[in-house]
């Protein structure tokens, strides 16, 4: 009897009685199997590519390759994953006016931020770009701010409030427009310039050399008085000119009265031959005549020459206590009396006789003055006795 050949199963670790042949057979049957597995899955591979890129497979594969590559960017782990990406590689970025400034360190980074958070100005992106606002200036470099705006009181002139702040009567009557100097009413405002000179609009077609052409002034002078940055002027800018002059005063038109007016229980006598107090052409009247201020104030430069206002005798030359400073009161032959106020130099004396228009005196500003100027008072009657008044001296011009 023969005896089987016992062997361990290879597979299983158990023993096994089949013979010697057929156990190693099975085991080179087991070793080729991975091998045999691998070609089959190459050749099925290559079927599949081979399906794949056939024509009609492979507008559907371009398809599906685009449609997966969108959804991965678009997706927010990828647009967290980028920004990262950008921000670790290249660090925080400014962005003014849609151009990157540059690269910032983070403590710089973090200032701004603290500065965004603050204003609400600004704001920065996940990769660090800080976007800021650049907003165009419009602003207009105009005057304006320089002028000085001052509301008449009871009492006030042009002279006097020439005096307070300092710049000519003439300024303030052109940079306000006015028609009449005797017109001035309480509560009223005047636009007060800073320095002597003109305010104007600039007009279609005006130059900063034009203009200081025009009112033969440097233009340097108008960019100094305005502060100016920018010599391009824009329609509708306000501007001071300095030094500029404009139209003269209007003329008063003397006229002799040959008849005797009367207002109210008053009468005016009749009088001829009245002279203006004023010997020079570039006088001006600051203040008229009013219920408080009983006079015609005449203002010219200082020194200017001062003539009889009609023929008479004089029956004071000198100063006077009252605040007119010097003064020459002239005595007509009907009784009326003249006061010319407020003199530099005095060139009469008590009891002479003179003329109409004869130079009796200069104009200034002695007393209680603020600018040069004569204070002219007609009395009817001695000055400040009983039963006198003053009557406008207009009316004899």
């Amino acid at each position: 009897m023969r005896l089987a050949r016992r062997f361990v199963d290879l597979a299983t670790g158990h023993p096994t009685s089949e013979p010697v042949s057929r156990v190693l057979t099975g085991a080179r049957h087991e070793h080729r199997r991975p091998a045999a597995m691998a070609r089959r899955r190459s050749v099925m591979r290559r079927s599949l590519v081979i399906h794949m890129t056939s024509e009609r497979t492979v507008p559907l594969a371009v398809a599906l390759v685009v449609l997966l590559a969108g959804v991965v960017s678009l997706g927010p782990g990828a647009v967290q994953s980028v920004g990262a990406a950008q921000a670790e590689s290249q660090g925080p970025r400014l962005a003014i006016g849609g151009g990157v400034a540059g690269q910032l360190d983070p403590a710089t980074m973090s200032d701004l931020a603290g500065v965004a958070t603050t204003t609400g100005l600004a704001d920065y992106v996940d990769d660090g770009t800080l976007y800021k606002p650049v907003a165009v200036d419009t602003s207009i470099q105009t005057a304006t701010d320089l002028l000085r705006h001052y509301t008449v009181k009871s009492g006030d002139t042009l002279s006097t409030i020439a005096a307070r702040f300092d710049v000519s009567v003439m300024t303030i009557w052109w940079a306000n427009h006015l028609s009449d100097v005797t017109k001035l009413h309480v509560g009223q405002i005047l636009v007060i310039p800073p320095v002597d000179g003109l305010v104007i609009t600039v007009k279609v077609g005006d130059t900063l050399q034009s203009l200081a052409t025009s009112y033969k002034v440097s233009p340097d002078a108008i960019v100094e008085a305005n502060g100016l940055n920018d010599p391009n002027l824009i329609v509708g800018q306000v501007l001071l000119v300095p030094g500029a002059k404009g139209a003269p005063l209007p003329a008063v038109v003397k006229a002799k009265v040959s008849t005797t007016r009367t207002t109210s229980s008053r009468s005016y006598p009749r009088v001829t031959g009245w002279a203006w107090p004023v010997l020079a052409g570039g006088w001006y009247i600051s203040q008229g005549f009013s219920s408080y201020h009983p006079a015609l104030d005449v203002a010219d430069k200082y020194g200017t020459p001062v003539g009889a206002p009609h023929a008479g005798r004089v029956i004071h030359a000198g100063w006077y206590q009252g605040g007119e400073g010097y003064t020459v009161w002239i005595e007509l032959s009907n009784g009326m009396v003249t006061c010319e106020e407020h003199l530099s130099a005095i060139y009469v004396s008590v009891g002479q006789t003179v003329y109409g228009g004869q130079l009796i005196g200069r104009i200034g500003m002695s007393g209680n003055a603020t600018g040069p100027h004569v204070h002219f008072e007609i009395w009817v009657g001695q000055p400040w006795m009983p039963g006198s008044y003053r009557v406008n001296p207009m009316r004899y011009y």
